[in-house]
């Protein structure tokens, strides 16, 4: 059967334009894909070249310094020697209450530990942190050379006495020889009174220490024996009196008086100790 020319033409016409649409979809898929890499590309391009983030250029972060007096503030605030969160001299009040403190035991590693405490009567006895010293009074807590005892609520301190010498124990013999009797101990010497107002006043020379423009601390020298009885030392600096910061040296003269307890802080060299004076009248 033959096929007329025209619709032999019209069949190809058809099948030609099938296959164009189809070449170009496959064309422009292609340019799309191209574009699209190319594009990234040039992205890759801009990062290395340009290392911007999206808020900006980067920028280390400077070192924030502290002024000198901002550095002393912070370290006065704490003691890098107790980080367990031991109570921190400074700041606390000296009680008034007739305690002595004979020696302290302290856990470094849980900031717990004990003293030995004599009251009114003078009778020595160990307390634990929490242990009733006396009635309304729990010690609280216990640092290196004080304790501080809650009084009804309110916080207190009582500082261990370290004006005078321990007494050097004498251990026996090891080995006794043929009618060897053991002696007994000598008896403790007894506490020596302790200097008087004037006394303090007149053989202690006190020399304000000056720092950024201000008192901070008083250098003891000897004038007389009142010097060494009252426990200073050559080169010792008073820095805090009965807790507080060292104002000037009228301040703790007027705190020189029959009878008043006072607990000194001594910067003495590399280390910090206390001194402890009842001051006698005249």
């Amino acid at each position: 059967m033959r096929v007329p020319f025209g619709d032999r033409m019209r069949g190809l016409g058809r099948g030609g334009d099938a296959s164009l649409r189809a070449v170009d979809w496959l064309a422009l898929v292609e340019r799309g894909l191209l574009i699209i890499l190319a594009l990234l590309l040039v992205r890759l391009a801009w990062v290395i070249v340009t290392p911007v983030g999206s808020f900006g250029p980067w920028e280390g972060r400077q070192a924030q310094l502290l002024s000198p007096s901002a550095r002393q503030a912070l370290f006065a605030g704490f003691d890098p020697f107790f980080r367990t969160g031991a109570p921190q001299q400074g700041g606390g009040v000296v009680t008034s209450l007739a305690l002595t403190v004979y020696g302290i035991r302290l856990n470094e590693g849980s900031g717990l530990g004990s003293a030995i405490i004599a009251g009114p009567d003078g009778v020595q006895n160990s307390f634990a942190v929490g242990d009733e010293i006396l009635p309304g009074v729990v010690l609280k807590s216990v640092a290196f050379d004080h304790v501080t005892i809650d009084r009804g609520g309110a916080e207190e301190q009582v500082f261990i006495d370290q004006s005078s010498a321990a007494p050097v124990a004498t251990p026996p013999a090891a080995q006794a020889g043929p009618g060897w009797q053991s002696a007994a101990p000598p008896p403790p010497p007894a506490a020596s009174a302790g200097p008087t107002a004037d006394s303090l006043k007149r053989e202690i020379g006190f020399a304000p220490r000056m720092q950024n423009g201000r008192i901070t601390g008083l250098a003891v020298s000897a004038k007389g024996p009142a010097f060494a009885s009252a426990g200073f030392r050559t080169g010792d600096i008073i820095s805090q009196v009965n807790g507080q910061p060292v104002g000037d040296l009228a301040s703790l003269q007027n705190q020189i008086a029959p009878g008043a307890r006072l607990s000194l802080t001594v910067e003495r060299g590399a280390t910090v100790a206390s001194v402890n004076l009842i001051v006698q009248g005249q």
